[in-house]
């Protein structure tokens, strides 16, 4: 009888050997975006984001992947990963991906990476260029990826969130018209926040003071015309004649 022959098992590296980032503005925007979607998606736990994670999209195929900068994959548990692969994902291929360039980027490169979506499944892909302050984006249709004439005031149709291209930078705003906010931003608020409560807790205190000491000098107002009261009845006088 010969020998079975034992296939090896495919390995699927977590890693591609690439910077999540080639300078701090490309990083900021990735933590930024990733940040606020999990913000946005915080309270559903079938919504997965994550960022620079490499997704295999074919069992078997472990040359075949693509790390996006951010992306969003509805219908799966949060939780984490080394990889994303959509055989074990429900046959979910993440339905938004990012991408934020830098000036390492070539049109071809993006271009590949646009086909490799569209091929696999996405619905809806975006390109920021924080540096240029330009932005484009592509939704499915028939055809497959198709360009957004204008994205400027565009809302996504899974997310919900609009994109705002002004002169000086680019805006990604939340269903109820905030911005996304920077980590240092939403520091800064939280202390905002918390210095107007704070004050908001000493005026209140403050007031609830005052009118405890207006109550008691009432009560002493009072205590002092029943004493005058009684004693004017004592010597026969009435007090309210």
């Amino acid at each position: 009888m010969s020998p079975q022959i034992t296939e090896p098992e495919i390995e699927y590296p977590d890693c591609d050997g690439m910077p999540m980032a080639d300078n701090t503005l490309q990083w900021d925007w990735i933590a930024t975006i990733k940040g606020n979607l999990d913000l946005l998606f915080a309270n559903d736990s079938r919504v997965f984001v994550a960022g620079d994670n490499l997704i295999y999209p074919v069992e078997g195929k472990n040359k075949l992947c693509m790390a996006p900068d951010v992306y969003v994959a509805f219908g799966r548990p949060k939780g984490y990963r080394g990889s994303y692969k959509v055989w074990k994902e429900g046959g979910i291929f993440p339905q938004v991906v990012f991408e934020v360039l830098s000036p390492n980027n070539t049109p071809a490169e993006m271009e590949l990476k646009r086909q490799f979506y569209e091929r696999h499944g996405a619905e809806e892909y975006y390109v920021l260029d924080p540096e240029l302050v330009q932005a484009e984006g592509f939704v499915r249709s028939t055809t497959g990826l198709t360009a957004i004439p204008a994205i400027d005031g565009f809302k996504s149709p899974r997310l919900g969130i609009t994109f705002v291209i002004g002169e000086d930078e680019i805006e990604l705003r939340y269903p109820g018209g905030d911005r996304f906010l920077t980590f240092v931003e939403y520091g800064r608020l939280q202390q905002k926040t918390a210095r107007e409560a704070a004050e908001e807790k000493r005026r209140a205190n403050k007031e609830r003071k005052r009118a405890d000491q207006e109550s008691h000098r009432a009560d002493l107002e009072r205590l002092r015309s029943e004493k005058l009261a009684a004693k004017l009845r004592e010597l026969g006088v009435d007090p309210d004649a």
